[in-house]
Formats: structure tokens, C-alpha cells, sequence
């Protein structure tokens, strides 16, 4: 049965030296120091609201932080590494100071950006929107560092992945992408992987939708799947509201993710999703 099942897997995650067991779901939070990031109330615009955004989310109950500095949405434009690092520089060493044992992830598809913070700066996750396939450099760096990998599926690439999102069976087109590219993961000897069905990248809202309603398939997969559906086009564009209005929509389609077989939830509101949480584990164990 479901209640038996969604708060007691024993998947796991390594956060360098340590084994983190996943028995019940967890909160991403997002930092986003980006100039054009779709929810313009998530970007960070300096060193102090940085710091008090991260606090605030670890108070809350986030888990894990995320931090990018190359927007994702429709459109976005792929910039380099170095323009990236230059982005991403004035906060790392801030950041890693004042929260040296948080675990902080890389949302990144730039190799040379995943080295310098994982290796300089003590990231613990490479969450990689393009599945190692916009660097070349990519597959061989996620080896040599020996972190866990967010693998996430994308049709295409942030410009064109809205012409992209055609498909027969997305359910079955996704999860095969996944496990081919977790089998491709394993021959390079990379284990620590977690799946991302990768909800709005190169899909409708049907599409969306469907990914949603049949996330359970993806348990086959045998990793810890996660979630980013936090105030997405699913949700805004289907309620003709604003990003800026979607909290509520984002909270009851993360607690159906979280009943559907999530394991990480990556939100820009991480008191809400936590609370969300505890009322779903609540209900479930009644």
C-alpha cells in the first residue's frame, strides 16, 4: 500500500564521507543568482539576501541547497562556464563560510563550473538540467569527482525545447531515456544518481500532467527521484495566473508528487513544501 511504502525507503544519498539514508522525503531549496530567472521573486541580487534566503530555508527544514546561475526557462540563453563562475564567484566562498556543513548542490551543465565547486568550494551534488549533454566534458567530470548526480531528462535544449515536446508516450519515452543514460552512468562506474523526469523541459502541459499522475513508474528506475515543479507553467498557465501567484497550485502538486513516489522536492518555498510534507506523512501513517 502507498501509506506503507513513500516514508519508508531506504535509498541513500553520499555527502562526502557520509551516508545520507532517504526514509522519508526531503526539501531542495533554490538560490537563484540569475538576472532572468522565470519567478522573478527567486533571484538573488546580492551577498546579504543570499545569506538570509539560505538561512531562512535551513530554518524551515530544507535539506539540501541548490544554487544556479544560468537560467533554465524557455528561451534562456546557454552561457559558458566562465560566464557562470563570474555570476557565481562573489557568493561561494561567502556562502561555503557561514554554512560549512550545509549541502549545497551545483545546478549547473558546465563541467569546469561542477569542478570549482565541488573541488574549491565543497559541493556535495551536480544537478545537471542536460543529462552530460551540453559539455562534452560533462561525463568524464562527474567520474572524477565521485559526487551524486541529479540526471534529469530534457528534450532538446532551453532554446528550442518547447518546439521539442512531441512524443508518442512520454511516460515510456522518459523512463527509457533514464535508463539508458543510468546504464551508460553505471559503465563509467557513477552509482549515486538521482532521476528528474524533468517536468516543463521539452514538455506540454499534457505532458506534464501525465508525468505527474504516473511518477510511480519511475520507481523501477531504483533511484531517488526528484521533483521540480515549484511555480512552473503547469501550474500558472493552465490558472492564467503569475508565477508570483502559484503557491498554492506548486504545494498541492508537490504533495501528489510526494504520494506519487518523490523523494526530493526542489521548491523556491521551502516553509510551505516542509509543512505540505508533514501533513501528507500525517495522513498517510493516520
Amino acid at each position: 500500500m502507498v501509506k506503507d511504502t513513500i516514508f519508508s525507503k531506504k535509498k541513500s544519498l553520499r555527502f562526502r564521507e557520509k551516508i545520507y539514508y532517504l526514509e522519508k522525503p526531503i526539501v531542495m531549496g533554490i538560490i537563484n543568482i540569475t538576472p532572468d530567472s522565470f519567478y522573478n521573486n527567486s533571484r538573488i541580487h546580492n551577498i546579504e539576501s543570499c545569506l538570509k534566503t539560505i538561512q531562512n530555508m535551513l530554518e524551515s527544514g530544507a535539506t539540501i541547497i541548490d544554487i544556479g546561475a544560468a537560467s533554465s526557462r524557455p528561451n534562456a540563453d546557454i552561457i559558458a562556464a566562465d560566464e557562470e563562475l563570474k555570476r557565481l564567484t562573489p557568493y561561494l566562498e561567502v556562502i561555503t563560510k557561514a554554512f560549512p556543513n550545509v549541502w549545497f548542490s551545483i545546478d549547473t551543465y558546465n563541467a569546469h563550473t561542477a569542478t570549482v565547486c565541488v573541488e574549491n568550494y565543497g559541493f556535495f551534488m551536480i544537478n545537471d538540467i542536460s543529462a552530460y549533454s551540453l559539455d562534452t566534458e560533462m561525463l568524464e567530470t562527474i567520474k572524477r569527482l565521485n559526487v551524486p548526480y541529479v540526471l534529469m531528462h530534457m528534450k532538446g535544449n532551453p532554446q528550442n525545447m518547447i518546439q521539442q515536446a512531441i512524443y508518442n508516450d512520454v511516460v515510456a519515452e522518459v523512463f527509457q531515456f533514464l535508463g539508458e543514460k543510468i546504464h551508460e552512468l553505471q559503465t563509467y562506474g557513477i552509482n549515486d544518481i538521482i532521476v528528474d523526469p524533468g517536468f516543463g523541459f521539452g514538455k506540454n502541459i499534457e505532458h506534464n500532467y501525465t508525468l505527474l499522475r504516473n511518477l510511480e513508474v519511475f520507481k523501477a528506475l531504483e533511484r531517488p527521484i526528484m521533483v521540480g515543479i515549484s511555480r512552473k507553467s503547469m501550474i500558472y498557465k493552465l490558472l492564467n495566473i503569475t508565477p508570483n501567484e502559484a503557491l498554492h497550485g506548486s504545494l498541492l502538486l508537490q504533495g501528489l508528487a510526494i504520494i506519487n513516489g518523490a523523494d526530493i522536492i526542489r521548491t523556491h518555498d521551502v516553509k510551505e513544501t516542509v509543512q505540505t510534507l508533514q501533513l501528507i506523512e500525517k495522513y498517510l501513517h493516520a
